[in-house]
C-alpha cells in the first residue's frame, strides 16, 4: 500500500534489486497493481496468502493544500480508513503476514520545544497528533492476530522527487530561501537512502514492535536546516518568513511549518541500525548534488 508514493516507489525497487518478489495495490486500475479500495472495503484477503511481510505507506500528502475541513477528512480517510480495512483483513487470515509495517509521522508528539522525545514519550495535541495516534491506533487487529506490527514514524524525508526538500530548493537556488518563524522548531529529518534501509531493516527485525522514530540522529532546527542547505546550494538564505504571513497563506497547515519536536531514534540506534547519513550536510550534499 502506497507503493505508487515517493518512499513506496524507492522501497519496492530497492526490494526488487535484492530479487524480493513485491505486489503492489493501488486505490486506481493500473497495470501490474492489484486494486483495493479503502472507501468501499474492497480488499480482497487472498491476495495475502503466502505473504511474509506488508508494508502499508498509504496517505494523502500533508502539505498539497490549506486543511479545510474536507481536506482533513480526505487526510484521515487514507490513512485511518485504509489502515483499518487493512488489518481488519489481515486479521481474518488463516495464516496472517508475519510482520506489517505501517507508516506514521513524527507529528504524534506535537510540538515540544527542546525537549528531546522517544518511542515511549507521550503524544503531542493539535490535528497531527490526533490523526497519528488514530492511524496507530487502526493497526490494533493486525496485531491482535499474532501479527508483529511496527509503527514507524517518519520525519521530514529528504529527496529532490517529492516533498518538502524538492519544494524548497527551486526557491533556494534564487538565494530566496530562509527560516519559517523563529526558526528554533525542531524539523526531524531523514534522507530517502536511510528511509527505505530503515522500512527493509523493520521487515526483519523480528524483536522490533511498535513505535518506531525513523529519523536521523542530528537533531537540526529549522534555523539549522536553512543554514545548511544554504551552503549546500552555494546561496544566501537571509528571509524570514513571519508567523503571521504562514498562518495568513495557510491556516492550520502553517503548525507543520512553525511545530516541530525533537525527536530521537532510540529503537534504531539500540538495535544497532547505521545510518548512510547521520548528517544532514552529508545527506544533503548527496542528495542536491
Amino acid at each position: 500500500m502506497g507503493a505508487s508514493g515517493l518512499l513506496g516507489r524507492a522501497l519496492c525497487a530497492s526490494l526488487e534489486r535484492a530479487g524480493v518478489e513485491v505486489q503492489r495495490f493501488s486505490r486506481g486500475s493500473r497495470p501490474g497493481f492489484v486494486h483495493w479500495d479503502p472507501a468501499t472495503g474492497e480488499l480482497d484477503a487472498n491476495c495475502f496468502n503466502g505473504v511474509d511481510a506488508v508494508v502499508n505507506l498509504s496517505g494523502e500528502d500533508l502539505a498539497e493544500r490549506r486543511w479545510t475541513p474536507a481536506r482533513k477528512r480526505e487526510l484521515r480517510d487514507s490513512r485511518v480508513v485504509s489502515t483499518q480495512l487493512l488489518a481488519r483483513r489481515l486479521s481474518e487470515l488463516e495464516q496472517p503476514p508475519r510482520v506489517l509495517v505501517n507508516a506514521s509521522a513524527v507529528g504524534y508528539y506535537g510540538h515540544r520545544g527542546e525537549e528531546a522525545v522517544y518511542e515511549e514519550s507521550p503524544p503531542g495535541k493539535g490535528f497531527l497528533a490526533e490523526l497519528c495516534q488514530a492511524w496507530e491506533q487502526a493497526t490494533a487487529p493486525a496485531a491482535a492476530r499474532g501479527t508483529r506490527v511496527v509503527m514507524a514514524r517518519f520525519g521530514i524525508v529528504l529527496t529532490t522527487e517529492g516533498g518538502a526538500l524538492a519544494r524548497m530548493l527551486p526557491v533556494f537556488r534564487l538565494g530566496l530561501g530562509g527560516r519559517f518563524g523563529s526558526g528554533q522548531q525542531f524539523m526531524p529529518w531523514i534522507s530517502m537512502t536511510d528511509a527505505v534501509s530503515v522500512v527493509r531493516f523493520l521487515m526483519g527485525a523480528q524483536t522490533i514492535s511498535g513505535p518506531v522514530n525513523c529519523v536521523a540522529p542530528e537533531a537540526t532546527t529549522n534555523e539549522q536546516f536553512v543554514e545548511t542547505l544554504s551552503i549546500v546550494v552555494r546561496r544566501p538564505a537571509w528571509f524570514t518568513v513571519p508567523n503571521f504571513a504562514l498562518r495568513s497563506a495557510l491556516g492550520e497547515l502553517s503548525q507543520a511549518l512553525l511545530e516541530g519536536a525533537n525527536v530521537r531514534p532510540r529503537v534504531l540506534e539500540q538495535a544497532g541500525f547505521r545510518f548512510d547519513y547521520p548528517r544532514l550536510e552529508d545527506a544533503l550534499e548527496a542528495i542536491v548534488r
